[in-house]
């Protein structure tokens, strides 16, 4: 009961996910990034612990297929995991276990994989993949959540989503963007209200890591 998406931004080297579903918690388990890397989804019947298992991967310089297989291979419960994989150059790839309920479905594009299980129609993906690319002028966390809303509107899942998650990554060891919603009515509405709430003061919390003394206000 989830749909998310990796995206890569070309232009900025940053690296981001988004993800929404029906159940509580969804950024604590399904979204994992590093910057410089790339990025991996465990959903389904979610095991977190594959995603830090495969940006260590990545980081050994793997590529997205040769760490999709590796994370595959180390679970005996594969037939559960729904994954998705971005590597540091943009390739991508997924696995759909035998036992992941449909609707499902996974769409690469360049620089971005989406996909989704227990959907409300297989088209759920492509839309999101579609608005990434079109939105290629706007910053990553934009086009992200662009996409997740074209996946709402394409019929998203099932079951009333309520909890929504946004993360990207630039060149810090922290996140650029960490945005989570739980337990909310319309997840997607509060992620959209929050990114644009946040998007303006996002260079200025970096600005307070980096360089203090050149950071604006009194906090």
């Amino acid at each position: 009961m989830t749909y998310s998406l990796l995206g890569r931004c070309a232009r900025t080297g940053q690296f981001g996910a988004a993800v929404t579903t029906s159940s509580i918690a969804v950024g604590s388990r399904v979204p994992h990034v590093a910057p410089g890397v790339g990025g991996v989804l465990t959903q389904h019947r979610t095991d977190p612990r594959l995603g830090p298992r495969g940006l260590e991967l990545l980081r050994s310089g793997c590529s997205a297929e040769e760490t999709l297989a590796a994370l595959v291979a180390s679970t005996p419960h594969h037939k559960w995991r729904q994954l998705a994989v971005l590597d540091a150059r943009g390739r991508t790839a997924h696995f759909h276990g035998a036992a992941v309920k449909p609707a499902l479905n996974a769409v690469h594009v360049p620089d971005c994989v989406a996909l989704g299980n227990i959907l409300a129609n297989d088209r759920v993906p492509a839309a999101m993949a579609a608005a990434f690319t079109a939105s290629a002028d706007q910053p990553l966390a934009e086009r992200l959540v662009r996409a997740m809303e074209a996946g709402e509107a394409a019929g998203g899942e099932g079951k009333p989503v309520i909890s929504a998650a946004l993360v990207v990554m630039e060149k810090e060891i922290f996140p650029l963007v960490d945005l989570r919603v739980d337990l909310a009515p319309d997840a997607m509405t509060a992620l959209r209200a929050l990114w644009d709430a946040y998007a303006p003061s996002m260079r200025e919390f970096v600005t307070r890591a980096l360089d203090p003394d050149a950071a604006p206000g009194v906090i």
